[in-house]
């Protein structure tokens, strides 16, 4: 007789944090140009082969996995933090099938110790596209026809 445990998790890697639109301003600095940082890369889920647990029924009741995402980047260069990694810890021998066709195994995990990252996190979002801006010239004068035009009101040829 074999001993057949069961169970359907659901899983979500952390998304990568946004990344941020920021300006730099300062008093003496004519022009000053982006200076946003990139968000945080989101969590990692990884599963990993323990020695004491013999059983799935913890993942009766806490079937929803879900790892944190990276924060969001700010101003003055500042990327946002990483999102932790989510440590889903099983017993050796467990396999990770597919829900599809329930015959494609994803994982198999037959060491103790063993860890495998199987869903990777988010890269997080860019900081703002540097603006490139044209070099400071002296102002031009409008061009429109009328005011280059010179009237002639009497006797010109």
């Amino acid at each position: 007789m074999h001993f057949l445990d069961q169970a359907k998790i659901f899983l979500r890697s952390g998304q990568g944090g946004p990344g941020a639109v920021s300006f730099r301003r300062e008093k003496y600095v004519e022009y000053g140009g982006p200076d946003g940082g990139n968000g945080g890369k989101g969590g990692d889920i990884i599963f990993e082969a323990v020695q004491g647990l013999n059983t799935l029924i913890d993942f009766r009741y806490a079937q929803h996995f879900k790892a944190p995402r990276g924060t969001h980047g700010s101003g003055r260069d500042r990327h946002g933090a990483a999102g932790k990694d989510l440590v889903v810890k099983v017993p050796v021998g467990t396999q990770l099938i597919s829900d599809e066709d329930r015959e494609t195994v994803l994982l198999d995990l037959t060491e103790v110790g063993q860890r495998v990252t199987f869903l990777g996190g988010g890269v997080g979002g860019p900081a703002a596209t540097p603006v490139t801006r044209p070099a400071p010239t002296a102002p031009r004068a409008s061009t429109s026809p009328a005011r280059w035009v010179r009237k002639c009101t009497s006797g010109c040829a």
